[in-house]
């Protein structure tokens, strides 16, 4: 009796290790929200959703994340201060939606003549890399891409020269709307997901945006033309950033892994913004929109048309305490001889 007394307490220990095991093992996973403005069909979407799954693979389960597209969490504008806050342990959105608030990172969206998606994505985040701006010092940045060229798209009327801006409203937010009062227009300053609606009701004869979205926001149905002016094609900068406490709180394994996973996400973004911009003309066309090309004398024309625009970014910049304004500038020019 008294040995049976004795096992009971050895017993207990032998059992309390793998409970306490599996405790241990439960409170080290990492749960995590993600929100994103882009609605779940839209292929970007689908990407930041193959990421959570993508960590949670190979973090073994030990991160998961449950992923709020579509706006469901926090409004596109929201997003960056929702993640800082911690609304959402992971935000993706538009960085000209908080618009003075990058001052640095603002320059990659001037209307440089940008050719494609994955240039784009590229030099945005060889920008980040090499200027590690103050700005980003309030989240953890996972990576950052953009679209490929953004162009004007009309509806009812074709815009074949400068002259045939004027008068005419167009949804245009941050650098977009600094392209469309530079070229004539009049921007009214909205996020995208409100961008079909104004079309369809006409609160805007027109919009700047990426061919892509023609499919991927359904704007080909709203829109008959696209005027291909390349030489004045500006870009939108997104982010995908990490609230820094819920970042600095994984252990340094994790930490690696999640970067590494970064790095690849960057070049399928950049692959999908241009894979998607192939579909978005597609689409265009087959609902009877026209792509209208513009000749060498005209795209010169738009190019000096936008060419303030630039020189105004560096003036504000400095302004704003970005001593190197025109470096930063000088920088992205380079990088983009090189690429495109």
């Amino acid at each position: 009796m008294k040995r049976s007394v004795l096992l009971v307490p050895v017993l207990l220990a032998i059992i309390a290790i793998p409970l306490a095991w599996v405790t241990t093992a439960s409170a080290a996973d990492f749960k995590l929200t993600y929100s994103n403005f882009f609605p779940p069909t839209h292929i970007q979407s689908k990407l930041a959703e193959a990421w959570c799954q993508e960590v949670e693979k190979r973090t073994g389960g030990k991160v998961k994340v449950n992923y709020f597209p579509g706006q469901t969490l926090t409004k596109a504008k929201q997003c960056y201060d929702g993640t800082v806050e911690g609304i959402s342990d992971i935000g993706f959105s538009v960085l000209a939606y908080t618009r003075g608030r990058f001052p640095v990172m603002s320059a990659v969206d001037l209307p440089l003549g940008y050719s494609s998606g994955k240039v784009a994505t590229e030099v945005v985040n060889r920008v980040n890399q090499k200027f590690m701006p103050k700005e980003f010092d309030d989240v953890k940045v996972m990576y950052l891409h953009a679209h490929g060229p953004g162009l004007v798209h009309t509806k009812g009327k074709a815009v074949r020269k400068l002259e045939d801006m004027k008068g005419l409203k167009f949804r245009g937010h941050g650098t977009s709307a600094l392209v469309v009062k530079a070229l004539g227009g009049t921007p009214v300053p909205k996020p995208m997901p409100e961008t079909y609606e104004m079309l369809q009701k006409g609160v805007v004869e027109g919009a700047v945006y990426p061919l892509e979205a023609n499919k991927g926001w359904k704007l080909g149905e709203v829109t008959d033309y696209a005027t291909c002016a390349f030489s004045a094609a500006y870009t939108t900068s997104f982010f995908v950033v990490m609230n820094k406490d819920k970042w600095n709180s994984f252990p340094a394994d994790i930490r690696k892994t999640i970067e590494q996973i970064n790095a690849e996400w960057i070049v399928k973004h950049g692959e999908a913004w241009d894979t998607s911009d192939m579909k978005g003309i597609q689409f265009f066309l087959n609902q009877g929109g026209q792509l209208l090309g513009v000749d060498a004398q005209e795209q010169g024309r738009w190019k000096q048309a936008v060419a303030p625009i630039i020189s105004k970014y560096v003036t504000d910049a400095k302004q704003k305490g970005v001593s190197n304004a025109q470096e930063i500038v000088d920088f992205i020019v380079k990088s983009l001889n090189e690429l495109q």
